[in-house]
């Protein structure tokens, strides 16, 4: 049976019941009483301990720790790509913008872009290298100043110099991507991760560390390792990238993979050849719900973010996705009270297909 914490009552009425125990004739239930106070004030005492251990208790192990306990359990357990401990911490965006002026101008080294403000934010960026601005729209490399996903940028996106430069046309104008920005590993991406190393110790290479590996570049949320897939010798790892590739349901792009790639190839057995790092291949679901009660907008999207909470958790590449999880994650969602679903259970294509939420169909 689990330890509770006994309430602040409970407390100073052991106490009271103490001093009457070891003080034949004292009665420390007397109202306003001197011992009664007295002993009122070591229960709060008491009761404060009790709660410390209590708090003790749950740090001191990482399936229940938080902050900077699970730091501290993260810094114990883990290494991460790029040879810091623990948390994974925010990265900096970086790419390519292109600028137009008069030829010849410079622009200068740690030179300011600005995004247009959206709800009061603004995201900057700095120039990497002083460039000439030529005839044709001149590319220059750019990093955002703050680390985190708001500084990864979609192609053709326009930002400003901010001062504005002299001879160097206002607008800038995103050419490629400028990617690579991740927030901090949040406390459950990081618990599991410890919780995976403990349970799935090194063990020289076995598909557990090809996935432990995966899991240690920034950005990578779940992965998969699969022996033999390639032949015998082989070994094939997917992966997904949840958070800083939301836009596209958590597939990593080509260049994802290649950093996934060459960071498995520095830690890999060194008489390990044939690993292959691909991304997985998208498979939607297709869900039909009739005689939904209670049908509303918020229902609706409770319906969906369980749906994809569930797929998030269940499903993997070459997996099987039962009708029995589609069921009981709309059964789940808040405000649901009888639906009817023509769902059938549904085994991917091939071994590199993997689920997502794709259409949500309601009817009568």
């Amino acid at each position: 049976m689990p330890w509770v914490t006994p309430s602040l009552k409970d407390v100073r009425a052991l106490v009271r019941d103490g001093v009457r125990g070891t003080l034949p004739g004292a009665d420390a239930n007397v109202p306003n009483s001197v011992l009664r106070v007295l002993c009122d004030a070591m229960g709060a005492l008491c009761h404060l301990t009790l709660q410390y251990i209590d708090y003790l208790s749950k740090m001191l192990l990482p399936d229940t720790s938080t902050d900077i306990w699970l730091d501290r359990h993260g810094a114990i357990w883990l290494k991460n790509a790029d040879g810091s401990v623990g948390r994974k911490l925010a990265t900096l965006a970086s790419g390519t913008v292109t600028a137009t002026g008069l030829v010849g101008v410079v622009v200068p080294q740690n030179s300011i872009l600005k995004t247009e403000p959206i709800q009061g934010n603004q995201i900057s960026f700095e120039t990497l290298a002083p460039v000439n601005i030529s005839a044709s729209a001149t590319p220059i490399p750019v990093r955002a100043i703050d680390p985190g996903v708001d500084g990864n940028m979609a192609n053709g996106q326009v930002l400003s110099f901010d001062p504005i430069l002299n001879g160097v046309d206002r607008a800038a104008i995103v050419l490629g991507e400028i990617t690579g920005g991740t927030d901090d590993e949040s406390d459950d991406e990081l618990r599991a991760r410890i919780l995976k190393r403990i349970q799935e110790p090194p063990m020289g290479g076995d598909a557990t560390d090809y996935e432990a590996w995966a899991l240690a570049v920034p950005g990578v949320t779940r992965a998969w390792c699969n022996a033999l897939e390639m032949g015998i010798g082989t070994a094939t790892l997917r992966f997904c990238m949840d958070d800083i590739r939301a836009d596209n349901d958590g597939f990593p792009y080509d260049a994802d993979v290649v950093t996934v790639q060459n960071y498995i190839d520095s830690v890999r057995p060194v008489a390990v050849k044939d690993i292959f790092v691909l991304a997985p291949i998208k498979f939607p679901i297709n869900i039909n719900i009739r005689q939904l009660v209670t049908d509303s907008t918020a229902t609706r999207e409770a319906i969906e973010l369980s749906l994809r909470e569930m797929i998030l958790e269940k499903a993997s590449p070459g997996g099987t996705m039962y009708a029995s999880w589609v069921d009981a994650a709309i059964s789940n969602a808040l405000g649901v009270d009888h639906f009817e679903t023509d769902f059938a259970t549904t085994t991917m294509p091939t071994p590199g297909h993997l689920a997502i939420l794709g259409s949500v169909i309601y009817a009568p």
